[in-house]
C-alpha cells in the first residue's frame, strides 16, 4: 500500500477551485489542507455528499457545506426552487465533479461511486480508511466548506 500524499492533495484543492470557478466565475479562498488530528472529527456541516473510491484505490471523498451555502450556490445558477432534495442533489454533485477530477489525475484505476447524500448530524464523519483523513477548508463568500480525503493507493 501507499498513501496518498500532500501532492496528491492539489488535485483536489485544483478541483474545487475549478468547480467554483465554473459554476459561479469566483475563486474559492482555500483556508488550508492539512491532516486532520487525532481522534478529532474533520469539520462537517449541515448537508455532506460522499463518493466511495474502489480498484487500484479505496476510501471515500466527501464534500461537506451548510445549506445556506448550497442555496445561494444554486441561486448563482438561477435556480428558483430551493428544496432539501435540490440542495442535497447539489452537494452529491460538488462531491462527483471533485472525485470525477480526482480520477482524471489518477487515472481508470480509480473507481468512483453515484454520490450518496445525507444531512449530516454533528460529529458523524467516521474515516473509512485513514486514522487522519487531509481536510481541505474552503471558504466562499462569507461561508466554510469542507472536503475530506479519506484514501489510500493500494499499489495493485
Amino acid at each position: 500500500m501507499s498513501d496518498i500524499g500532500e501532492r496528491d492533495i492539489h488535485v483536489f484543492v485544483d478541483a474545487v477551485r475549478h468547480y467554483f470557478m465554473q459554476i459561479t466565475h469566483e475563486k474559492p479562498e482555500i483556508r488550508g489542507a492539512f491532516l486532520a488530528q487525532g481522534t478529532a472529527f474533520p469539520p462537517t456541516f449541515d448537508m455532506t455528499g460522499m463518493i466511495r473510491i474502489s480498484g487500484k484505490f479505496r476510501g471515500c471523498v466527501y464534500f461537506s457545506a451548510p445549506r445556506v451555502m448550497l442555496s445561494r450556490l444554486l441561486l448563482s445558477m438561477h435556480e428558483s426552487r430551493l428544496s432539501d432534495d435540490q440542495l442535497l442533489d447539489a452537494v452529491g454533485e460538488i462531491a462527483n465533479t471533485i472525485a470525477g477530477n480526482a480520477r482524471r489525475h489518477f487515472g481508470e484505476a480509480m473507481g468512483i461511486s453515484v454520490p450518496e447524500t445525507m444531512n449530516t448530524p454533528p460529529k458523524w464523519l467516521e474515516t473509512v480508511v485513514r486514522a487522519r483523513p487531509y481536510v481541505i477548508m474552503i471558504k466562499w463568500k462569507q461561508y466554510d466548506a469542507s472536503v475530506i480525503v479519506d484514501i489510500e493507493n493500494l499499489g495493485m
